[in-house]
Order: structure tokens, then sequence, then C-alpha cells
């Protein structure tokens, strides 16, 4: 499951990429627009700072901006960064997999097979996302208008 964490700096990310090239945005205005606690976006932003996705400048003029273009930006690397691996068991991560402690044969474990398999679906769609995406889906708000484009949410 996302957790607030990642789904509020996908907000904040998103507002940013609707913003002109160059052009900052406060964490005030970004906690108001999109309803965050702003303390909460301001640890958020920090990560995203400190995971490169984000610059941040101090005084006038100051405030947050996209450190790439959003189209280069992954939704799934996103939210990697901020909430860690994709998969729902540890079994099933392909970035901190660990064998289960109960388990007595993985190959044959149903639990862990339907996890990866919901793992590389999850993946499959976050992973071919990106921020640009993200933001034409909210203004289309239709999923059906993206498949059109080329996005591939199934």
């Amino acid at each position: 499951m996302l957790t607030k964490k990642a789904k509020y700096g996908l907000k904040a990310l998103v507002y940013l990429a609707g913003l002109a090239p160059g052009q900052t945005a406060l964490v005030a205005d970004i906690a108001s627009e999109n309803q965050i606690p702003k303390k909460f976006l301001d640890a958020i932003l920090g990560e995203l700072r400190n995971a490169g996705f984000v610059h941040s400048k101090k005084g006038k003029g100051g405030g947050y901006t996209l450190a790439r273009n959003p189209s280069e930006i992954g939704v799934g690397n996103v939210i990697r960064a901020l909430d860690g691996p994709l998969a729902p068991i540890q079994c099933a991560s392909k970035t901190v997999y660990r064998r289960c402690d109960d388990c007595t044969d993985e190959v044959h474990c149903a639990v862990r097979l339907v996890m990866l398999k919901a793992r590389e679906a999850i993946a499959s769609v976050l992973d071919s996302t990106t921020l640009e995406q993200m933001r034409e889906l909210g203004e289309k708000g239709e999923p059906g208008e993206m498949l059109e484009k080329g996005l591939q949410l199934a």
C-alpha cells in the first residue's frame, strides 16, 4: 500500500511538474494547494532533494523546483525513494530480497509466486509512467485518454 509520505511526495512533484521551467514554489504554497501538512511536506521534500528529484533555493525567489524534466522522472523511482521496495513481501523484492523465516520450499510457495506477479504488475505500471504523464492524467481526469497516448495502465 502506498504510504501518505509517497502519496504526498508524488502530489508535490506533480505540482512542481506543472510549473514553468525554472519557476520555484514555496513549501507553504505546495502544501496549501494539495492539502498536505506543511511540516510533513518539509521532511518529504528534504528526502526528495537528497534523492535528486528536486532542487531547493533559499532566499528571495527561493523555493523548490524539479531537478530534471518531468518526462525523465519515473513514478516508480519516486516511490522507491520515499517508501522503499515495491514488493508486498521481501521474498518477492528485487532490491531487498530476503527469504521468509517460515519458508520451507520457496520454489513452490504459492504466496511468494503470487506476490512476485503482483510486484511485476505494479512495477510495470509505475516504472513506465513519468511525472509528466501523471500530471497529464490528472488534468484529463480519465485514464482512457492516457491509453490513447501510449501510457500502459494494465
